[in-house]
């Protein structure tokens, strides 16, 4: 294989044809491995009964958070092991065996007997495969990125990989669809007794294609040339994050722009499929058709925006993606409410309830891994009120008072009592609180109601913030790779990353609830991405470097120069 000169800038404006067998490969098999990581999430309900079912206490929380924990907080330690796997033996053969790895645990999971079948073995092999999965995500992001960046032309860094970013999303278009089209041609009956295999294993399918595509993909041409001058690194961790000045470059790349970056992704994406749910009350179905519809109609703008970047700059693209959903993310979740639900809509800004309690008797209800169980009156009322969507002020009383609920204006209803729930919703409805099956509630039976009023209002909003993640997300790859030198490029740019994302994107969801439950208020949960935006574009704008002209080669020449 010919080696390009990588001594002068890449002013090459073309892909050759070599090349873009790099990008669609690199993204084609990225799509297939954020499937099979999504997969479990959209099938959360439906695998906890089937594994988790008739577990004792004690161990089924240890499960969830082990499941936790793979979701999201193990990620970080997939980024270090492959990224150093990947700047010492090669990109193209970690990110092959990560994909194996991920489609593996994957199909295992499809043919993994259930509770019911084989007992405790179930739940310990299903986290097990988790923990797996958690691994290899954290590995695959970092090496498809850093190999199609290798390979794009300078001038179009940040368009070619985009198509690597757009893979998020397509995992989860993906994962949507096929449950859909496989719960809608088995039915609801058999797709909750075995239907929900068929995904999972289908990905054996998905892992042949990108086997196939990888295996006929040559290694990054910088790579080779480094490890031919004898310049790369013999300890890519120690080199990344313990020298300062590669430290350091993390730590802004961290805050200044990953953690924007993921709480805007995982508000856009994930928050609003969660919002729609549990707090809207829209069945199943209809958010993901809601959602699946929004990612297809705004998925483009992560090439529009990895293109944009190459002409003005990855801090403008990125950072004011930041400022626009900082300013735009409450007002799009309220318009949200009143298109989808818009009964319930009016009942929190008519119908006044309280929450009379000791301020000092009640806790904050952050429960990220659904584990801790909240049992003092205060927290019992302020949980039930939160999970029925109501909407509610709090009353402080004097030290010692029994926390209560009051519904517009009635007497107060003791946390404490036996049937505290059923007075609860009797007062509720009473008051004309309106149920979650409400007739104004969003509905759509199939993907062609799309073109009706409310649905297509709905998908409307979530469609603003899609481009919202596409704005932050699309550039982030050619920004993260050219921020590290090739030598400890895969580990130096996958950890930020997977901490970005893994913790201050992972824990939005539970950390906006707890939000939500303090106060009373569904959308005080939203000023944890809205801090953190503007944050990261406070941040970036002082401390982030513009990269976008940067030769990602010209570290390694001077290295290859200093003296030893």
């Amino acid at each position: 294989m010919a080696i390009p000169n990588t001594n002068a800038p890449m002013v090459q404006a073309r892909l050759t044809a070599a090349q873009r067998k790099v990008i669609i490969g690199s993204a084609a098999g990225t799509v297939f491995e954020w499937y099979d990581f999504y997969l479990y999430g959209a099938l959360t309900a439906t695998i906890g009964a089937k594994f988790f079912s008739g577990v004792p206490e004690g161990t089924a929380t240890v499960f969830a958070l082990l499941t936790f924990a793979a979701g999201f907080l193990v990620r970080p330690i997939g980024a270090l092991v492959f990224g150093r796997l990947g700047d010492l033996v090669g990109r193209k053969y970690t990110f092959l065996v990560t994909i194996l790895i991920m489609g593996g645990a994957t199909f295992a999971v499809g043919l993994l007997p259930d509770a019911e079948t084989i007992g405790l073995a179930a739940p310990v092999i299903l986290v097990a495969l988790r923990l797996v999965q958690g691994l290899a995500l954290g590995g695959e992001y970092g090496g498809a990125a850093t190999y199609a960046a290798e390979h794009a032309p300078q001038a179009r860094r940040g368009f070619y990989t985009a198509f690597v970013q757009a893979t998020a999303t397509g995992g989860l278009l993906l994962a949507l669809l096929v449950i859909l089209a496989t719960r809608g041609a088995l039915g609801e009956a058999a797709f909750d007794a075995w239907g929900w295999r068929i995904p999972f294993l289908l990905s054996i399918v998905l892992l042949g294609i990108s086997i196939w595509i990888r295996l006929r993909l040559e290694e990054s041409p910088a790579f080779i040339r480094m490890k031919r001058q004898g310049t790369h690194s013999r300890a890519p961790i120690a080199e990344a994050f313990g020298q300062w000045r590669h430290a350091r470059v993390a730590l802004i790349a961290l805050f200044g722009l990953v953690a924007g970056q993921a709480v805007v992704w995982y508000t856009g994406q994930f928050y609003a499929l969660f919002f729609l749910g549990s707090v809207l009350k829209v069945d199943a179905t209809t958010t993901a058709l809601l959602v699946a519809w929004s990612l297809a109609l705004g998925g483009g703008g992560f090439v529009l925006f990895g293109w944009l970047s190459d002409q003005v700059g990855r801090k403008p693209v990125i950072l004011g993606g930041c400022l626009l959903a900082a300013a735009a993310t409450i007002p799009l979740f309220q318009a949200m409410s009143a298109a989808a639900n818009p009964a319930l809509h009016r009942a929190h800004g008519t119908i006044a309830v309280q929450v009379i309690a000791d301020r000092a008797g009640c806790s904050f209800l952050f429960n990220p891994a659904q584990t801790r169980s909240f049992t003092q009156p205060c927290d019992m009322a302020k949980e039930a009120l939160a999970r029925a969507s109501v909407g509610y002020t709090v009353q402080a009383v004097p030290p010692g008072a029994v926390a209560a609920v009051r519904v517009a204006g009635g007497a107060p209803i003791p946390a404490d009592r036996p049937d505290f729930a059923a007075a609860l919703q009797a007062a509720l409805d009473a008051a004309g609180y309106p149920a979650a099956g409400n007739p104004t509630v969003v509905r759509m039976a199939g993907p062609f109601d799309v073109f009706r009023a409310q649905p297509a209002a709905v998908i409307g909003i979530l469609t603003l913030l899609v481009l919202l993640v596409t704005m932050v997300y699309g550039p982030i790859a050619a920004a993260l790779v050219e921020l590290f030198p090739t030598r400890i490029r895969y580990t130096g740019m996958s950890l930020p990353y997977h901490i970005g994302n893994g913790w201050f994107g992972g824990l939005l969801p539970a950390t906006s609830f707890a939000m939500i439950a303090q106060t009373g208020d569904i959308y005080f949960g939203l000023w944890y991405p809205v801090a953190v935006a503007f944050c990261t574009a406070v941040i970036g704008a002082l401390l982030m470097p513009e990269t976008r002209r940067r030769n990602i080669f010209a570290e390694d020449l001077a290295h290859r120069h200093a003296p030893r």
